[in-house]
């Protein structure tokens, strides 16, 4: 894939702190969001999840806060999958106004989840790659 994954959000008002500062905690669903746009994008749903018997699961997230992002600021949440050999994966994402300017980056651990053991799957990315309609989405 030439460019990571990205969606574009718009800070909002209420979604600010005293000092006018995007919340720290919006920062996590600014991320949620571009992952399950990238699944959405790969034809992958929250139901054909279900039907298929797993369910995404966050192991661990860092966020590195760079720059300040305030209420009407837009930002661009990138979204790129990195495969290790077992059952975990990490997804590299930053955030990045509309000038260039990066506001946060965010790593998370990330694994499937089997719904009837309720264990993490061997191989995600064999599941992934049987799910989607583009690997290229989740650098297969």
């Amino acid at each position: 894939m030439s460019k990571p994954y990205s969606v574009r959000v718009t800070v909002r008002g209420y979604e600010t702190d005293v000092q006018g500062h995007l919340n720290q905690a919006v920062y996590l669903n600014y991320a949620e969001h571009a992952r399950w746009s990238l699944l959405q994008e790969a034809g992958i749903t929250q139901s054909r999840l279900q039907a298929h018997g797993v369910g995404p699961v966050a192991l661990e997230t860092t966020i590195r806060y760079r720059r300040e992002l305030l209420a009407g600021d837009e930002v661009d949440v990138s979204c790129v999958f990195h495969w290790g050999g077992g059952k975990t994966f990490t997804i590299e994402q930053t955030i990045t106004k509309t000038d260039g300017t990066v506001a946060a980056e965010v790593s998370a651990v990330g694994g499937l989840l089997d719904l009837q053991k309720r264990k993490l799957v061997p191989d995600p990315r064999e599941v992934f790659r049987e799910l989607t309609k583009d690997t290229a989405l989740f650098g297969l």
